[in-house]
C-alpha cells in the first residue's frame, strides 16, 4: 500500500521460520535420502558374478551398501558405503567417486580414501572373496 513502510527484517525473517518446507526440496541435514538402510553388512554377502566387474571398474551394490573394485585379474577390494560422516547410504558412483547424497562426501571406491569433506575418515574396507565365479563380501568373506 502508498505509504505504508515495508515490514521489518525481523518480521520478514519470523514469517519466514513458520512457512512449512515441504514441498520446496528442503531437507533437513540428518535425513539424506529419506533414511534406508544405513549399515554395512554384518555376515557374508553374496553379490553375483566376478565377471560383472571388469578390471580397472567399481560396481555398488546399494541394497547391500558394497562397492567392490577390481583392481587386477583376481585382486577385488570391497567397501562398505555408509558414509563415515553421517552415516548416510550413499547412492552414487561414478567411474571410480562415491559421492554421499547427504551432504557431498567424495570417496575413492579403489581404496575408501575421502576425496572431498565434509567426511574425514575413509569408508571401511570389507573382507572380500571371489570363488566359483561369485563375489561374496562383508564379515567372515
Amino acid at each position: 500500500m502508498p505509504g505504508t513502510p515495508p515490514p521489518a527484517r525481523r518480521t520478514v525473517l519470523r514469517a519466514a521460520t513458520l512457512v512449512p518446507a515441504a514441498g520446496l526440496g528442503i531437507t533437513a541435514c540428518s535425513s539424506g535420502d529419506g533414511g534406508g538402510n544405513r549399515s554395512a553388512p554384518t555376515a557374508p554377502v553374496d553379490l553375483g558374478a566376478s565377471d560383472e566387474i571388469k578390471v580397472g571398474a567399481s560396481k555398488l551394490y546399494t541394497d547391500e551398501n558394497v562397492v567392490v573394485s577390481r583392481i587386477t585379474d583376481d585382486e577385488y577390494k570391497a567397501f562398505s558405503t555408509i558414509c563415515t560422516h553421517e552415516r548416510c547410504p550413499i547412492n552414487n558412483l561414478e567411474g571410480h567417486k562415491l559421492t554421499c547424497p547427504c551432504h557431498g562426501s567424495q570417496f575413492d571406491a579403489t581404496n575408501g580414501k575421502v576425496l572431498h569433506e565434509p567426511a574425514t575418515v575413509p569408508l571401511s574396507e570389507l573382507p572380500v572373496k571371489v570363488g566359483k565365479g561369485k563375489i561374496v563380501a562383508g564379515p567372515g568373506a
